[in-house]
């Protein structure tokens, strides 16, 4: 058997189209011979590579250079042949044009890497211009005359993950000032989804010291409640000592101190 008909062998192997005649056979050389089973194995390795990557096309020029390649190491092949230790064998060339398929296809991957990556990048980007349009939304419209339109772009806010600093303050404004009690509930409770963030537990504890709504009174509490915060117990033991402070905005605190205590 030449060399050719071997590499048709190991190719017909892996391509799981031996007789089973042929394929007894094959084992047992694998069995006899090392060096052959060796050859086997570097054959595989090349096969699986190959047949286990996703279906690409590769590009014209790629194509063309292998083929080139291939073609030149043939010629180099027939020069070889006659003079080459005959320890190589028949594998030696297999494995060197084995070689330079690798070659070829880890530059090939390479390329689809740098465009998975670009494309990557520019997704990234595309991404952060629109979470910055929209927030730009969201400040314009918390600014509007209508108090429906301030509302609109403060609930705005559940469409964002992580929101600017300036949005935190743009919000913390709107409830400090703004003169609809709606557009400040709308306010407090877009706030309330960052309770993590120690600027929106400064801000309740700042507003707290100072409102006089009962609704919004409420609502700080009891954020302020879930959020665990200690430094709430000085405000909220101001507000148990106003006299103007409603009773059952006292019974809220009294009800909610043992919780952050």
């Amino acid at each position: 058997m030449n060399k050719d008909e071997m590499t048709a062998w190991i190719a017909a192997y892996y391509d799981g189209t031996l007789t089973p005649e042929a394929l007894k056979a094959f084992e047992k050389k694998r069995k006899d011979s090392n060096e052959f089973d060796q050859e086997v194995e570097a054959y595989g390795i090349l096969f699986e590579a190959i047949t286990t990557e996703e279906q690409e096309v590769p590009s014209k020029a790629l194509e063309a250079n292998f083929l080139k390649m291939l073609e030149e190491e043939k010629v180099n092949q027939a020069k070889v042949v006659s003079i080459a230790p005959e320890r190589k064998g028949w594998g030696f060339g297999v494995l060197k044009i084995a070689a330079s398929v690798a070659v070829l296809i880890s530059i090939f991957y390479l390329g689809r890497y740098s465009k998975f990556t670009e494309t990557q990048n520019q997704i990234t980007l595309v991404e952060r211009e629109t979470v910055e349009a929209k927030q730009m939304a969201m400040l314009a419209m918390m600014e509007n005359q209508s108090a429906n339109k301030r509302i609109q772009g403060v609930q705005y806010v559940e469409e964002l993950h992580e929101p600017d600093p300036a949005i935190i303050r743009a919000l913390a404004e709107r409830l400090q000032f703004d003169e609809n009690t709606t557009v400040r509930m709308a306010a407090l409770e877009a706030l309330s989804k960052f309770q993590s963030s120690e600027e929106v537990k400064l801000v309740f504890l700042k507003i707290l010291e100072s409102e006089k709504n009962p609704s919004i009174q409420i609502a700080l509490i009891q954020n302020l409640v879930n959020m665990r915060e200690k430094k709430a117990i000085k405000p909220m033991q101001k507000l148990l000592e106003q006299e103007d402070t409603q009773p059952f905005i006292k019974n809220e605190i009294n009800q909610a101190l043992p919780k952050i205590i």
